[in-house]
C-alpha cells in the first residue's frame, strides 16, 4: 500500500465556515483529538490574521505532539514572520505560504504580472526556508491557472526550497477526470516534482471535492488536504472521513495512517464546538449512515450486515449493539455503553455524567445514544460560570402576553428581572438581558430535538457577539425547551465574558 498523507485543515479552512469562531481552548481540544485520529499534518491557523489566531497556533504548536503543525502565510514576509513566531516551538513545524496564479486573480486581486508573481513566490519560499526546513507552497486557484505558467511557478519554488507543492481547486471548479489529468501532467512536466510531496486541496462548490481528491490520488498525488465533516468556505472542503474510508473500503493500493476508530468521535466533537450540525444522511458520520428502516433491508442486515453495509460501523468507532438505558439502569451499564460509543472518562467525569444521566432518566422513558452524547457534550464543554440562572418562571398561553421572571446570580448576588416578549423564549431572553446588562448582540438562535418522541431532549444553540465583533456559542439541553433556551443564552454570555477576560 502506498501512503497518502492526510493534511487536516479543520482549524484553518474549516473555521472559515460562515458563523464559526473557535476560541483557543476549543481549537486545542480539536487539535488533540486530531492527533488521536493520527492525521499527518494539522494546519492550526493563519497567525497574521488576528492576535487570537496567533495565540491558538502557538498553543497548539507547544502542546500537540505527533503530527506536523502547519501555519498559513501569504507570500509576504510579515506573514511568514508571524507564522514562524507561532510555530517555532512545535515538534515538527511547517510554514505554508501561498499566492494566486490564475489570470483573474492576478489581474483583479493582486494586480501583478506573471513575472512579479513568480518572483514573490520564490522570495517567500526562500524567506520561509530561513526559519523552517519544511515549507509548503500553494498556487491559489490553480485549476483556473494557465498550465504552462503553473509549471513555471512550481518549478521555481521547488528550486527555491519548497518541500510540498499544493494544487488547490480553490473555487471547486474542476471535474474529477480533468483534475486527475492535471495532477498527472504536473508530475510529468514540473522539474523536481519527483523530489517533493504533491498535495491537493479541493473545495466542494459542485459537490465534487472528495471525487476530485480521489482522482488526484489515483494520478499520483501524495497528500490530500481536507476537513472534518467537510467544513470550510462556501460549500466546504473535501471531507476527511469520506476520503479515508473510500481508500480503506475500495482498496485501490493507497491508504492512510488515520486511526479510523476515532472518526466518529472527532466528527461529534467538531460539530459540537463549531455549532454546525452534521446532516442525518451525511456519508460515514451522519445519524442515518448505518441506519436501516426498510423491512427488506432490516431482514438482510439481520442475516448478514454486508448485504447492505459496505463497511462496519465499528471501523469508525461505532458499535452495532445497543443497550436500552433508563432510570433503572446502573452505573455499570451506563459506563459500558459510553465505552462502546468511544468515550473513556475519569472517575470524576463518570460520576458527573452519571448524575446528569439520572436526572434525565427521571424525565424520559428511554435514553438513546444521542441523549448520551448530548449529556457528555453539555457536561464537559462548559467554561467558567460568571452568571448562573437560579430561577425562571414563565406565563404564556393562547391570547396571553408572555411574561418571564428570572433570577440570575451575578458574582454571588442575585438579580431579579421581569419582561414580556413575543413568545416565552423571547420574554426569557429579554429578562436575562435586562438582569445581566452585558453589551452584546444575539446573532442566531436555534432549537431542535435530540432523538425522537414528545419527551425528546431539546437542544438550543445561540450565537452572540460583543461590540468588538467577537462571536461565541452557547449550547444547552433540557427536556424543557424554554429552559434549554435560557441555559444556552446564559452559557453564551458566560463564554463571552470569559473571552473578554482572556479565558
Amino acid at each position: 500500500m502506498e501512503k497518502v498523507y492526510i493534511f487536516d485543515t479543520t482549524l484553518r479552512d474549516g473555521e472559515q465556515t460562515p458563523g464559526v469562531s473557535l476560541n483557543v481552548e476549543e481549537k486545542l481540544e480539536i487539535a488533540k483529538q486530531l492527533a488521536k485520529l493520527n492525521v499527518d499534518v494539522i494546519e492550526a491557523g493563519f497567525p497574521i490574521s488576528s492576535p487570537g489566531e496567533f495565540q491558538a497556533v502557538k498553543t497548539i504548536a507547544e502542546n500537540v505532539k505527533g503530527p506536523v503543525i502547519a501555519a498559513l502565510a501569504r507570500a509576504v514576509f510579515k506573514d511568514i514572520d508571524a507564522a514562524w513566531e507561532a510555530l517555532k516551538n512545535a515538534e515538527s513545524p511547517r510554514i505554508h505560504t501561498f499566492i494566486a496564479t490564475s489570470n483573474i486573480h492576478m489581474e483583479k486581486k493582486l494586480k501583478k504580472s506573471k513575472e512579479e508573481v513568480i518572483e514573490q513566490a520564490v522570495q517567500a519560499v526562500k524567506y520561509a526556508k530561513r526559519y523552517c526546513s519544511d515549507v509548503e507552497f500553494s498556487a491559489e486557484d490553480a485549476t483556473r491557472s494557465d498550465f504552462e505558467f503553473l509549471c513555471k511557478v512550481f518549478s521555481a519554488v521547488i528550486e527555491a526550497g519548497a518541500t510540498v507543492i499544493n494544487v488547490p481547486d480553490t473555487v471547486g471548479y474542476a471535474l474529477p477526470w480533468e483534475f486527475g489529468e492535471l495532477i498527472r501532467k504536473l508530475k510529468e512536466n514540473v522539474k523536481g516534482m519527483d523530489k517533493v510531496i504533491l498535495s491537493v486541496h479541493c473545495h466542494n462548490d459542485l459537490g465534487l471535492a472528495v471525487a476530485n481528491s480521489l482522482f488526484a490520488v489515483m494520478n499520483g498525488a501524495d497528500q490530500v488536504e481536507c476537513t472534518i465533516n467537510g467544513l470550510g468556505e462556501r460549500a466546504g472542503n473535501a471531507a476527511l472521513e469520506e476520503i479515508v474510508m473510500a481508500l480503506k473500503v475500495r482498496k485501490i493500493g493507497k491508504d492512510t495512517n488515520v486511526n479510523t476508530k476515532e472518526i466518529y468521535k472527532t466528527s461529534k466533537l467538531v460539530s459540537s464546538l463549531t455549532g454546525v450540525p452534521v446532516q442525518p444522511n451525511k456519508a460515514i458520520v451522519g445519524a442515518n449512515a448505518f441506519a436501516h428502516e426498510s423491512g427488506i433491508h432490516q431482514h438482510g442486515v439481520i442475516e448478514d450486515p454486508s448485504t447492505y453495509e459496505i463497511m462496519s460501523p465499528e471501523w469508525i468507532g461505532l458499535t452495532g449493539s445497543r443497550i436500552v438505558l433508563g432510570k433503572h439502569s446502573g452505573r455499570h451499564a451506563f459506563e459500558k455503553r459510553l465505552r462502546e460509543l468511544g468515550y473513556e472518562l475519569s472517575k470524576e467525569e463518570l460520576e458527573k455524567a452519571f448524575a446528569k444521566f439520572k436526572e434525565l432518566a427521571d424525565k424520559k422513558k428511554e435514553i438513546t445514544d444521542k441523549d448520551l452524547e448530548a449529556i457528555l457534550t453539555n457536561a464537559f464543554t462548559q467554561r467558567e460560570e460568571y452568571l448562573k440562572l437560579k430561577h425562571m418562571q414563565v406565563f404564556s398561553g393562547a391570547g396571553l402576553i408572555p411574561v418571564a421572571t428570572v433570577i440570575v446570580q451575578i458574582k454571588g448576588e442575585e438579580v431579579m428581572s421581569t419582561s414580556t416578549g413575543n413568545g416565552p423564549v423571547d420574554a426569557v431572553y429579554k429578562a436575562i438581558a435586562r438582569a445581566v446588562k452585558v453589551p452584546h448582540t444575539l446573532l442566531d438562535f436555534s432549537l431542535h430535538s435530540v432523538g425522537s418522541g414528545t419527551d425528546a431532549l431539546g437542544e438550543s444553540i445561540v450565537k452572540i457577539a460583543d461590540n468588538q465583533g467577537n462571536v461565541v456559542i452557547g449550547r444547552a439541553i433540557s427536556t424543557d425547551v424554554v429552559e434549554a433556551s435560557a441555559l444556552a443564552y446564559i452559557r453564551g454570555l458566560n463564554n463571552l465574558l470569559s473571552h473578554q477576560q482572556g479565558g
